[in-house]
């Protein structure tokens, strides 16, 4: 009889080679690199180049110019003796030697503030009316023709009637800042005005909304860029009559400047002061272009 011997298995485990190593330790992960930051695009020169030089280049050639024609002229200045003249006069800007000899600073002072007087009096009568007119038909139709009458009168016709009715320089010379700078708000108030899509105003109707809250929710906003363009236009207006003005009316005033120095001969200064003229008008146009554009709107 055969014997059937049965041996239990040996439980066999699987050793590691010795020239492998466990590692026991927990895995490391590797942090993702860090995303980098934009960089920014590199200043296009080119479109400061286009910005600046072609001003300089007119620049250039206008003082080229008068060079040129300067040359062999015993009464008229060259550049290079005008701009000596020129630091003269604004090394002492505010001197004052009496009511009738003040420096320069103190003329160009003189003069805003009479653009201010008048200019603001042209407004606070120039843009109400400007809304009545837009409005209201009636008016329109009574008073364009009036406005187109005057708006064309030159201001050196109204100076007489402010110095009949005023009696004095100084408020004649407002008095033909504030008729001659009143037309541009009247018009372009009254244009934005008519401009109005028809259905704001069907909208304020059906909600009964009174003449008070129509004006200022509704036709303010809408009219506001036509307002400031108007505004705009009336302050290069203004700066333009003073200077004619004060040269008629006389006392203070970069118009009475260049006239009292146009009775002294002295060329040099009128030229000073005629580029004195351009910079503060050139200045309050773009003061007033960068409010126009804070509150201008695409109506697409």
């Amino acid at each position: 009889m055969v014997a059937a011997v049965f041996h239990s298995p040996r439980p066999t485990t699987l050793e590691p080679p010795a020239s492998i190593a466990l590692d026991t330790s927990p895995p490391v992960v590797k942090p993702e690199p860090p995303v980098g930051t934009p960089r920014k695009p590199p200043y296009d020169w080119r479109e400061l180049a286009g910005k600046v030089l072609p001003p300089v280049l007119g620049m250039a050639l206008l003082i080229g110019i008068w060079a040129l024609l300067t040359m062999r002229s015993t009464t008229f200045p060259t550049p290079a003796a005008t701009f000596v003249e020129a630091v003269k006069v604004f090394s002492d800007p505010f001197y004052s030697n009496g009511p009738n000899d003040q420096g320069i600073g103190w003329n160009i002072l003189f003069s805003l503030e009479r653009v201010a007087i008048g200019f603001g009096l042209a407004a606070l009568v120039g843009i109400p009316m400007g809304f009545a007119i837009g409005r209201f038909e009636v008016l329109n139709r009574a008073l364009s023709p009036l406005i187109s009458l005057l708006r064309p009168v030159s201001p050196l016709a109204w100076l007489p009637i402010g110095l009949l009715v005023f009696k004095a320089a100084n408020p004649a010379a407002i008095w033909t800042i504030f008729i001659c700078s009143i037309w541009p708000m009247i018009i372009n108030t009254a244009v934005g005005v008519q401009r109005v899509p028809a259905d704001y105003l069907n909208v304020a109707r059906v909600l009964n909304l009174s003449e008070w809250k129509v004006v200022t929710k509704i036709l303010f906003p809408a009219v506001l860029p036509y307002m400031l363009t108007g505004v705009r236009l009336s302050v290069g207006t203004a700066w333009l009559v003073i200077v004619a003005a004060e040269m008629l009316t006389g006392g203070v005033g970069i118009g009475f400047w260049v006239w009292d120095e146009w009775n002294n001969l002295n060329v040099p200064h009128i030229l000073i002061a005629i580029l004195v003229i351009g910079v503060v008008g050139l200045l309050l146009e773009l003061l007033l272009v960068n409010i126009a554009k804070r509150f201008s709107f695409d109506e697409s």
